[in-house]
């Protein structure tokens, strides 16, 4: 009578759990899962899964408590494994799937693979898995639908035999059961262990291998940025062009962000090789046939695309590529040079000033302008020189779903954006210094440095047109 209480209240409890609680919570995160953005808010979501895939963590004894490299799953938890297997092994395909299309470049993005990996990385817990696979793939021999039958232990009469058959049968109806009433009786189970999976793994092996390198490439790139960033750039002798800075996707990769990256995704990889027992021959293999492909010239290199009936479109492994920053577009500024927001090495003040004072000239004086740029003479040259882009006629690709270029042709016209820069300011101060020790006044000095330019204008102006008649 004892016996059958206790299998009756096991049951209760079974289909309480399965019905109010497994089922909502596991169509719950499926859809969070598949519908989530894919950014660092996701993390909520994840510790939710993480915390019921693991409540022997929440029942540990406090008075020795094992360290995080050589934690185990106490036995008794075997059976939890098997009657929530697709919250183990469902949800970690789906997260898998995510975790390929997300930029592991980033600390964030790359501590959530880490998690992952270190909790399905305890010791016991990829055994236990497999076993309730292997249990699920039993033959059909269990009935659904069997009524309860009684125990007779091996003094009563029972052999040990027939107790380990009925234990095993009791395993395999709850997985059964389990699978079938989240999934239906007509689901098509893939294994977590299966070559499937495998081979996903692999490809999340190598985007990690990517995201490192690409993380290095950002360090190294930000250190040379650093050191050009110092006060002789507002020389001239540093770069202060900021349309081409190589960055990052968050503003916050900061040098340690991409320390933490690294720590991130090594151990990841670690966690991986563990729980999939993956040969560390071939994945040295694999992650030095990455670093020899990987080379700086890559990422100037457009994104994997394929032409279609609107122009190019993004492959899935373009688009990977670009989400971890191994290849880009080439996008240009293409309006007009003078409404390009204000930089930073820029007076702001001063270059809606002189914006202003070149528009009115330009209107007022801009037919006069085009009839001296359109002269074929010297003359013309010199004008064109000081009056229009060296770059005016250029050929640019309007979008990559687009094959259509354009001629773009700028009319002449004044530019002083230039002396708003803080660099070109420093040099006319420390030119009227040199000037006021020379005993020259600032009427002088300003006469001296329009003498320059234009000297300096007419010199490579000769110097352009002895280059076209070699």
């Amino acid at each position: 009578c004892g016996t059958s209480v206790l299998c009756n209240r096991k049951c209760f409890e079974l289909v309480v759990v399965q019905r109010f609680v497994q089922q909502k919570l596991y169509l719950f995160l499926q859809h969070c899962f598949s519908h989530w953005p894919l950014d660092a808010s996701f993390r909520a979501v994840l510790e939710t899964w993480l915390s019921y895939v693991q409540p022997w963590r929440y029942t540990r004894e406090k008075t020795n408590p094992q360290p995080d490299q050589n934690r185990t799953v106490p036995d008794k938890w075997e059976s939890f494994v098997q009657e929530n297997l697709l919250i183990y092994t469902k949800l970690f395909q789906v997260f898998l799937n995510r975790a390929i299309r997300t930029d592991l470049v980033n600390a964030k993005n790359a501590l959530m693979v880490f998690r992952v990996s270190k909790v399905f990385a305890q010791l016991n817990l990829a055994e236990m898995i497999q076993k309730g696979e292997q249990l699920f793939l039993e033959p059909e021999h269990v009935l659904h639908h069997r009524q309860p039958r009684g125990y007779l232990t091996p003094s009563q009469g029972g052999s040990y035999l027939s107790s380990r058959q009925r234990v095993v049968t009791d395993m395999v109806f709850r997985v059964k059961s389990h699978v079938y009433a989240l999934e239906g009786q007509d689901c098509q189970y893939k294994q977590m262990f299966g070559t499937e999976l495998r081979g996903a793994v692999m490809k999340l092996i190598q985007i990690i291998a990517q995201a490192r390198q690409t993380a290095k490439r950002i360090s190294d790139h930000s250190s040379e940025v650093a050191s050009n960033s110092s006060f002789l750039s507002w020389f001239g002798l540093g770069s202060s062009d900021l349309n081409n800075t190589f960055t990052s996707g968050e503003p916050d990769e900061s040098g340690e962000c991409l320390r933490k990256t690294h720590e991130f995704l090594d151990k990841a990889l670690e966690n991986l090789c563990q729980i999939f027992k993956l040969n560390q021959g071939q994945l040295t293999q694999l992650m030095s046939n990455l670093d020899s492909s990987q080379d700086d010239g890559n990422c100037k290199q457009l994104p994997d695309c394929i032409h279609g009936e609107n122009g190019l479109m993004l492959t899935d492994l373009g688009r990977r590529q670009i989400i971890n920053g191994l290849r880009r577009f080439d996008i240009q500024y293409q309006g007009d040079p003078e409404l390009q927001p204000i930089r930073s090495y820029e007076n702001a003040l001063l270059v809606r000033l002189l914006y202003r004072i070149s528009s009115l000239v330009n209107e007022r004086f801009g037919e006069q302008m085009n009839a001296l740029c359109s002269r074929p003479d010297f003359l013309g040259r010199l004008g064109r020189h000081y009056l229009t882009d060296p770059k005016s006629t250029i050929k640019l690709r309007q979008s990559p779903m687009s094959q259509r270029t354009l001629e773009r042709k700028r009319h002449p016209r004044l530019s002083l954006r230039g002396l708003a820069s803080y660099r070109t300011m420093v040099l006319l101060l420390l030119f009227y210094m040199v000037g006021a020790f020379l005993s020259f006044g600032p009427g002088s000095s300003t006469l001296l440095i329009v003498a320059g330019g234009f000297l300096y204008g007419l010199m490579m102006t000769l110097i352009g047109e002895k280059l076209k008649t070699h």
